[in-house]
């Protein structure tokens, strides 16, 4: 082989270039107040590209129908974009491509939205917008009926999917009684929802003093305090009540619950314990100990039982923060043979969190990590707009923002073992396996007690 003229053989590979430090985020300035009727409105300006996201919160969700219908809120939130007193569904897509728009409405276990993003020359069209469907929605019956068989099919497809039937389990062993133990109706209760069901939850919970509006973008904040302030100053609405709510159970000891999916080739595997909301002190540790554990592509688990096992593609962990309770997942689907090993391994890193202390080398790299996609997530104006929302959602400090990458980078090594002492609790750890039952089950009984579910959530003798 003849040799290129001017080239040396390599003979030492080189080493990456060391991170330089994170540029500062520059957060928007803020503006936050409360109408008359209760509103609370929370402005912020980002003048860099001529946009602006509008987000109305109301403070109930899935869980604040659970007595009466579960899934009643996202069934609503589904069909109050379907049309209102003055236009209907045709009018309102016109008018989202003349404004070159975007709408969306949803629904969680503890909130309901509706938000728009788009120029922000049409600040007042897309205020009147989001007002319009917040105070005036009519709910058309033929809308309804096909929203209700779109929801009806897709529990239909969810029921024979292993991670649907995994976090389904996993929600219902954690909170029992609790309104968070419900991810999803069954179809008999889709088949019972009427359109009165959906007026009801509007007119009691679709109210001012109940709500949140975030606006952030391109515009003067002085003027667009006079806009909403016009849209929705003499709104009137009844005072929304969530309903009590029954306290998650004291879950002592590791108990197993095998799904049963006949003939499924590959298991989901699920660990879990009831965990913290962002409010407590405590979220950042976990925060980092979770990036470390399972959160990140290079955490130990993946490291362990992806890459030096190969027991699943995409292992991973969680840290769930609720309205009321958090909680903390780790799952992984893998061959029906390793499911014993696989839990094997998630207990020894979920221990070695517990007992050993992080270095300083992997201990800077999840900070790192952690601060770095957080920096990503806020370069957008969805991103920001998502940030200030969840911020002032979850009723965290004014300062929250700004010091929240300070506090990542501040924690120690024993902070986190700490946190991981606390919230990986392993001895207590709830598990879940979805997948053909008469497979998994010896290999279930290795981890405590097994109870065995059917996909439609029924408990076999």
């Amino acid at each position: 082989m003849s040799k290129v003229m001017g080239s040396e053989p390599t003979t030492a590979k080189t080493q990456p270039p060391a991170l330089g430090p994170q540029r500062p985020v520059a957060w928007p300035a803020r503006t936050a107040f409360r109408l008359p009727n209760g509103m609370q409105v929370v402005l912020a300006e980002r003048r860099n590209f001529p946009r602006v996201r509008l987000e109305l919160f109301f403070r109930s969700g899935n869980a604040a129908a659970v007595h009466h219908l579960p899934g009643l809120a996202e069934m609503t939130a589904t069909v109050v974009r379907a049309g209102t007193e003055s236009r209907g569904q045709r009018q309102i897509d016109e008018d989202l491509r003349r404004m070159g728009a975007d709408l969306g409405t949803s629904a969680g276990a503890d909130t309901s939205a509706i938000a728009v993003s788009g120029l922000a020359e049409f600040l007042p069209n897309l205020a009147d917008l989001v007002a319009d469907l917040a105070r005036k929605a009519v709910f058309p019956e033929r809308d309804f009926e096909r929203e209700r068989r779109q929801k009806l099919e897709e529990l239909r497809i969810a029921r024979t999917t292993s991670g649907f039937l995994g976090s389904e389990r996993m929600r219902a062993v954690l909170f029992g009684r609790h309104p968070y133990s419900r991810v999803a109706p069954t179809e008999k209760e889709v088949e019972a929802y009427r359109r009165e069901d959906l007026t009801a939850f509007y007119a009691e919970h679709y109210a001012p003093e109940n709500s949140l509006f975030v606006a952030v973008g391109d515009f003067d904040i002085a003027r667009a305090r006079e806009i909403i302030e016009k849209q929705f100053a003499n709104w009137k609405g009844a005072q929304s009540v969530n309903p009590a709510t029954a306290a998650p159970p004291e879950l002592k000891g590791r108990h197993v619950h095998l799904v049963d999916l006949p003939d499924a080739v590959q298991a989901e595997v699920l660990v879990g314990n009831r965990a913290i909301t962002r409010r407590h002190p405590d979220w950042p540790r976990l925060v980092l100990a979770n990036s470390l554990f399972g959160g990140a592509f290079n955490s130990r688990l993946v490291m362990n039982i992806r890459e030096q096992k190969g027991y699943t593609y995409s292992p991973r962990s969680t840290a769930h923060a609720l309205r009321e309770y958090g909680y903390f997942t780790t799952h992984a689907a893998v061959r029906n043979e390793v499911t014993a090993a696989t839990l094997t391994e998630i207990f020894y890193e979920m221990d070695r969190m517990r007992s050993l202390p992080v270095g300083a080398d992997e201990l800077d790299d999840a900070k790192n990590y952690v601060t770095g996609a957080f920096s990503l997530g806020v370069a957008t104006l969805d991103g920001v707009a998502g940030q200030v929302s969840s911020m002032y959602v979850e009723g965290m400090p004014e300062d929250y923002l700004e010091k929240y990458r300070d506090k990542i980078q501040a924690l120690t090594s024993e902070e986190i073992m700490a946190a991981a002492r606390s919230y990986f609790d392993s001895a207590n750890a709830q598990i879940v396996v979805v997948g053909d039952a008469a497979t998994l089950r010896e290999q279930a009984k290795l981890f405590g007690p097994v109870t065995e579910w059917t996909a439609e959530g029924k408990q076999r003798d």
